[in-house]
């Protein structure tokens, strides 16, 4: 019997005190298992490029390079670890930028601490992770800005709509690659054309936009 794969996390958080926390509610779970943390964002850039994990926990409010600026190095560097922001902040204006600079999850810090694992625990399984307080404040964002209403209005095609649909359920590309029977990098193509076709940014946009739009059709239909 093969033994289940155990995804490695990294922490970058300049809070010695919350990064021991994180460790010890990691430690309880097998699945999981924190390879190294940093106390600020140089530190991480070096420690997610040495040990490339599955996971990178990243805080936005750090001294010297803050959190964004690590998000936006991690990802120009190419590092294939997931992105998934910890942090205090539920400012909309935060959440946006992190989303936009390719973040792979947005968690709240006042989370219930069962709840913080939970949801690790799915994103490494490669899905989208994000507090439910920040779902209907991003939802509002995106309703200030003009996205189109519906996929017909933007133009999508099947293969974009259906792609659209499996980010909604929070897949990641290598997933949703595997669900058609594509290639990743097809994947990828589509998830450009589609964000570009309904004026967003990033995927975690894409998947709120879905959902809300969903509620609303259920709303003037109930």
């Amino acid at each position: 019997m093969n033994k289940a794969k155990t995804s490695t996390i990294i922490i970058i958080d300049d809070h010695p005190l919350f990064r021991k926390g994180v460790a010890d509610l990691i430690a309880l779970d097998d699945s999981l298992s924190l390879v190294g943390e940093a106390a600020c964002g140089e530190e991480g850039l070096a420690l997610a490029a040495g040990l490339s994990p599955d996971l990178v926990l990243l805080d936005l409010n750090m001294k010297g390079m803050d959190g964004l600026e690590t998000l936006r190095a991690i990802k120009k560097t190419g590092i294939s670890s997931r992105v998934i922001i910890l942090t205090v902040s539920d400012n909309e204006e935060h959440v946006v930028a992190a989303l936009r600079a390719g973040a792979d999850g947005y968690l709240l810090k006042d989370m219930e601490p069962e709840e913080i694992l939970d949801r690790l625990k799915v994103a490494a399984n490669g899905r989208l992770v994000i507090s439910d307080k920040l779902t209907e404040l991003l939802a509002h964002a995106l309703r200030e800005e003009a996205a189109p209403k519906n996929p017909d209005q933007a133009g999508l095609t099947e293969r974009e709509e259906q792609i659209l649909n499996l980010i909604a359920r929070g897949l990641s590309n290598k997933l949703i690659a595997r669900e058609l029977d594509i290639t990743e990098g097809t994947v990828k193509v589509h998830v450009k054309h589609l964000l570009k076709k309904l004026n967003l940014h990033s995927r975690l946009e894409a998947a709120i936009w879905v959902v809300d739009r969903k509620n609303t059709v259920n709303r003037f239909s109930g």
